[in-house]
């Protein structure tokens, strides 16, 4: 692809670095901005960089947030006694569209996953079992990806918990295994939601 400006080339290439995107879709996208206005542009660009400058996680289940907590966490109409355990914020998203929960969350920022590196001390576990020794909480909602490293975690925290006594349930296999929450339809994963299943009859099943 042949430029005839540099800073239009940039542009592009800055635009094609985003995941899904290609130079194609990247041209269009600078185009795009070509026609907006000067002012538009730069709203565009202070509101991505504000956004990045600021943004900050919620000191509790380190959820995004604009400050300490997040609005799911600040919210009294939540039930906060349970608690849905996520791999990444775009599961947190993925939940909140089903209309289904009401609850909080806890977001691990990942799997264990030993092939990647990824071990127990770089995720949120620690602070996920305080949480639940500590807080009153009453069930604890695995909503991790079905698949061999989502398991792995599960049973990694499960094994933390110990003999505390709190309802520990996942939820039911409306997403197939090897799948991701954030690209299941709304309508599975609600109802996914909606048939958790404790989690020894989820071990018996795997």
């Amino acid at each position: 692809m042949t430029f005839s400006s540099t800073l239009l080339e940039n542009a592009v290439n800055e635009f094609a670095k985003l995941p899904g995107i290609g130079k194609k879709t990247a041209l269009r996208l600078v185009l795009h901005q070509l026609k907006q206005s000067p002012e538009a542009v730069q709203l565009f660009a202070d509101t991505l960089a504000t956004m990045r400058q600021n943004i900050r996680f919620c000191t509790r289940c380190f959820n995004v947030s604009d400050g300490p907590l997040c609005n799911i966490c600040a919210n009294p109409q939540r039930r906060h006694s349970t608690i849905c355990v996520v791999e990444t914020l775009r599961d947190v998203i993925a939940i909140e569209a089903t209309q289904q929960y009401n609850g909080a969350y806890h977001v691990l920022g990942g799997v264990i996953s030993p092939l990647d590196g990824v071990g127990p001390d770089q995720l949120t576990i620690e602070t996920l079992v305080e949480r639940v020794k500590n807080d009153g909480i009453e069930e604890l909602i695995f909503a991790l990806n079905p698949n061999i490293q989502g398991d792995t975690t599960l049973y990694y925290i499960q094994k933390k918990l110990g003999t505390h006594p709190v309802k520990v349930t996942t939820i039911a296999r409306g997403i197939a295994f090897g799948g991701e929450l954030e690209y299941a339809d709304e309508m599975t994963l609600a109802r996914s939601l909606q048939n958790r299943m404790p989690i020894d009859a989820y071990i018996k099943s795997a």
